[in-house]
């Protein structure tokens, strides 16, 4: 199992209050987050794309954050997640000189995952007419991008987009060109990416036992995948949030004062095509924080990583029998910048070497396509 980090720009109001210039605080700790991760052996970063989203994340432009990145950073495989190639909000073209750069730029780090965007207040605000039609423009533009890559001479007439014949460029450096992956959010989204060959990115998983029915539904379907790309991805990501410190029980106390409460009421107000449960107040009511008691309860029950690197440890296990091929840490929280690193130099030190048998970080799980992208 591999390990990696997310970030997204998080700008809670509270710390708004305390220092107006948070947003920028915010964005400078993810870039230390980053070099911190990547110093620690973990093998990906993801950054978010996201717009208009107050609090919940301020990183609109990850490509240039990842840009940035590229050059901090020496062996971390940076990750978007996402790009959101919709014509409405990035033309994709552009989406695919992005990507062939950012390729070029971190020596073949990069991984492209892509997605149709959070929400309603995200789509509508972008110009799309309704949420339920960002998926079949999504399922036209994801075929396309990789023949711009591998072909000299690209043209499309579509039913979202069209373009003359050009030359797209520049062609990616990792031949045959960066990993592609689907920010899935239901066992049926994991099903389908696999059958289109494309890696999973997670993000709504709640438990280890929450995502044992998602992995089964993709390990089920990728062997006999038909992929968009040149190769099958055949790789499933979750994401969890984590609290590792050398003290387990200030680690508890560090958890129960991170605003997960109301993080967890953001997601349900930016991402409102989720179904929201009952336990969780329209906005803007706000779930309570939890207490440590809570926390505990949390940890116990998969819901969250948190303790000494031990009891850590032996939490991450229970996602690694679910048969996942990556664990992230979602790290947009109120969790204060020292504790975090605390967490990712413990994780990186006494976790990921017993766990992540590859620190070299080959990718060993591209199966090789017959089908040319030439059509």
């Amino acid at each position: 199992m591999e390990f990696g980090i997310f970030v997204q720009g998080h700008v809670p109001l509270s710390k708004l209050a305390a220092d107006p210039d948070f947003e920028h605080t915010s964005l400078m700790n993810d870039i230390e987050i980053a070099k911190a991760a990547d110093r620690a052996g973990f093998k990906y970063l993801w950054a978010s794309e996201h717009h208009f989203l107050d609090e919940y994340s301020h990183l609109a432009s990850n490509d240039v954050f990842l840009g940035y990145l590229a050059a901090a950073t020496e062996r971390i495989h940076l990750g978007s997640g996402i790009f959101n190639p919709l014509p409405q909000a990035n033309h994709p073209v552009k989406v695919a000189e992005k990507v062939a750069t950012l390729d070029h730029l971190t020596g073949g780090r990069f991984e492209f995952g892509t997605g149709r965007g959070a929400g309603s207040r995200e789509i509508l605000g972008l110009g799309l007419p309704d949420t339920a039609i960002t998926k079949e423009i999504w399922a036209e533009v994801v075929r396309e991008i990789p023949k711009m890559w591998l072909q000299d001479s690209y043209s499309h007439e579509g039913k979202w987009f069209s373009m003359p014949e050009r030359n797209v460029l520049p062609k990616p450096w990792k031949k045959p060109h960066p990993a592609m992956w689907y920010a899935a959010g239901n066992p049926p989204s994991y099903e389908m990416a696999a059958r289109m060959g494309l890696g999973v990115l997670g993000f709504s998983v709640g438990s280890a036992a929450d995502a044992e029915a998602a992995v089964a539904a993709y390990k089920k379907a990728v062997p006999s995948a038909e992929p968009v790309g040149a190769y099958v991805n055949d790789n499933v990501m979750v994401t969890s949030s984590a609290v590792c410190l050398a003290d387990g029980k200030r680690a508890r106390q560090a958890a129960a004062a991170m605003g997960m409460g109301r993080l967890q009421s953001l997601v349900f107000r930016y991402h409102d095509t989720f179904p929201r449960p009952d336990w969780v107040p329209e906005w803007p009511g706000v779930l309570p924080e939890p207490t440590v008691e809570e926390v505990e309860w949390r940890l116990h029950n998969g819901y969250l990583i948190c303790g000494d690197p031990d009891e850590v440890l032996a939490q991450i296990k229970r996602y690694e029998a679910t048969g996942i091929d990556q664990l992230v840490f979602g790290l947009p929280i109120q969790l204060s910048l020292a504790d975090t690193l605390e967490t990712i130099e413990l994780i990186g030190r006494y976790v990921i070497p017993k766990l992540d048998k590859d620190p070299v970080h080959r990718t060993t799980r591209f199966r090789s396509a017959a089908a040319a992208l030439g059509k």
